[in-house]
């Protein structure tokens, strides 16, 4: 399925045609060798970019167990025909029948049981290093929000990313200077198998937050629980939670239109 652009999007991504700029089309993946494109392009950003150790079962593609179990949501260049960026999407069905989210490899959610068949988890986004100007994650975002709307989900859950190769000190300031209006109330609080020692990272610097964290605080994003530390990826890893009933104003207009 083709997801329209929001009104609000149309003239960034159709109307900047006359400017050079690429036709982008967002769509859930439909057949297999379109899951092929989005793991193709994982591998790229993943492990040539990011010097993550990844187990390849097919040669120079990002794939785990997951995968076949979730909706592949595509961004395209229409001119090029290039996937240029991706999210992976696990239903709350879709988790049940695979046995847990993926996050349930860094993180006990059992605080968040009782939520657990309206929450849906989102993961493995990635954008090309040629597009990362704020018109895909844009189209990624609106794809994530019909998705969401049509389904009839509360819960958007998902592990956001921050680089370690700087021992993981900017990791740590980031968990640090979080507000107390951006942690999860206790009862939505998670705990990391493999925490990071924030406490004796943390050098009291300006943290350097990611620019998609940066989104998800900003769209009304909570975060519950400390970090964990993912060697594989070589990053610390936050487990977000946007409850739909959360999502900003600013972000409900923008991604889904205005209500009825």
């Amino acid at each position: 399925m083709t997801y329209p652009t929001p009104p609000s999007q149309q003239q960034t991504v159709s109307g900047t045609q006359q400017h050079h700029r690429p036709r982008l089309q967002v769509s859930l993946a439909q057949h297999e060798c379109e899951v092929r494109e989005a793991q193709h392009l994982r591998y790229k950003v993943f492990s040539e970019e990011m010097g993550a150790r990844l187990v390849c079962k097919i040669p120079e593609h990002d794939t785990d167990l997951f995968d076949p179990w979730c909706d592949h949501l595509l961004v395209r260049d229409e001119a090029s025909g290039k996937v240029v960026g991706t999210y992976r999407i696990l239903s709350p069905e879709a988790a049940q029948r695979v046995g847990s989210y993926y996050s349930e490899n860094e993180f006990s959610l059992t605080r968040l049981q009782h939520i657990r068949g309206r929450m849906v988890e989102i993961g493995r986004s990635c954008i090309h290093r040629d597009y990362r100007n704020g018109a895909v994650i844009a189209l990624l975002w609106s794809g994530l929000a019909a998705y969401m709307h049509r389904g009839g989900y509360n819960y958007l859950i998902g592990c956001a990313s921050i680089g370690m190769n700087d021992g993981g000190h900017n990791a740590a300031n980031i968990y640090r200077q979080l507000a107390d209006a951006q942690q999860a109330p206790l009862e939505y609080r998670v705990f990391p198998h493999h925490p990071l020692p924030f406490e004796h990272l943390a050098d009291g610097q300006r943290a350097q937050v990611p620019p998609l964290l940066k989104g998800y605080l900003r769209a009304g994003g909570l975060v519950c629980g400390e970090p964990a530390w993912d060697p594989d990826f070589n990053t610390a890893d936050l487990l977000l939670m946007l409850p739909m009933a959360r999502l900003s104003e600013r972000y409900a207009r923008h991604f889904i239109g205005p209500s009825a």
